[in-house]
């Protein structure tokens, strides 16, 4: 006589006003693929009928159950820490667009493919005699002791152009109009940060009083300079100081376009 494996257990409970968490056995993939998903597809429509919120939190090493969420129809929200292990979130909504619709099938998509962070600088340059050299300018942060290019964190769904006039004009009150794209210049992981994507936009050249009008954002900058290169090499940190280097190259024709951590 042939015993059919017992039905998986997969279960919700309320947690919170409207919110239901789902759990499920470590067994229940002995069916197969496809049928896990369907077991805890079936159990997320029926918690949605008493809530309005679906969840379930599993270990962030355990791929096989972050799959089981995904194709369940749950969407991945973030990253809950702790000292034991941290705990990834999925959630779905009562009213989110059913995952077989395109809308929705993107939106599920868009909850965990990965992302970049994007910073965007500007390359603003010192009208100087070319037999002087280029001057750059840079800025002397509050929270770091390397100097920088100006600009910052591009937000989301902030187009970078406009993301590095906003950030020159917040924190030094210039208003420059960012110019073409001069580099792009991929970050890899470091001191703490992900890995991310440096655009770097021309700002063009401006005599040397340009500084005096720098009213610095007291929390981020305290003060703002044009530098020689040499100076670029003395207080920038060594990749961004390769940085500006290259965008002056790709601007004048006589380097690429696209560097990492400026090489």
């Amino acid at each position: 006589m042939t015993h059919q494996p017992a039905e998986p257990e997969v279960s919700h409970r309320t947690v919170d006003d409207g919110i239901a968490r789902l759990t499920w056995s470590p067994d229940l993939v002995e069916r197969g693929w496809q049928a896990a998903v369907d077991v805890v597809r079936r159990q997320v429509a029926e918690a949605l009928t008493e809530h309005e919120r679906v969840e379930v939190k599993v270990p962030a090493d355990d791929e096989q159950a972050q799959r089981i969420a995904t194709w369940s129809g749950l969407r991945r929200e973030g990253v809950q820490r702790g000292t034991g292990g941290d705990l990834v979130v999925y959630g779905r909504l009562v009213d989110d667009v059913p995952v077989h619709e395109p809308g929705g099938f993107r939106a599920l998509l868009n909850s965990f493919l990965p992302r970049k962070r994007g910073i965007g600088q500007m390359l603003v340059r010192q009208d100087s005699p070319a037999s002087e050299g280029p001057r750059v300018l840079l800025c002397e942060l509050t929270y770091k002791a390397d100097w920088d290019l100006p600009g910052g964190v591009i937000e989301v769904g902030e187009s970078p152009r406009l993301a590095v006039t906003r950030e020159v004009e917040e924190e030094l009150s210039l208003e420059i109009e960012a110019g073409p794209l001069v580099l792009t210049d991929w970050l890899p992981p470091w001191g703490g940060w992900d890995d991310a994507v440096c655009l770097v936009f021309d700002g063009g050249t401006h005599p040397a009083d340009l500084v005096q009008r720098i009213v610095p954002q007291a929390r981020e900058i305290r003060s703002a300079a044009f530098l020689t290169l040499e100076e670029v090499d003395e207080r920038a940190a060594d990749f961004t100081a390769r940085r500006v280097r290259a965008a002056l190259a790709s601007l004048e024709g006589r380097g690429p376009a696209y560097t990492e951590s400026g090489r």
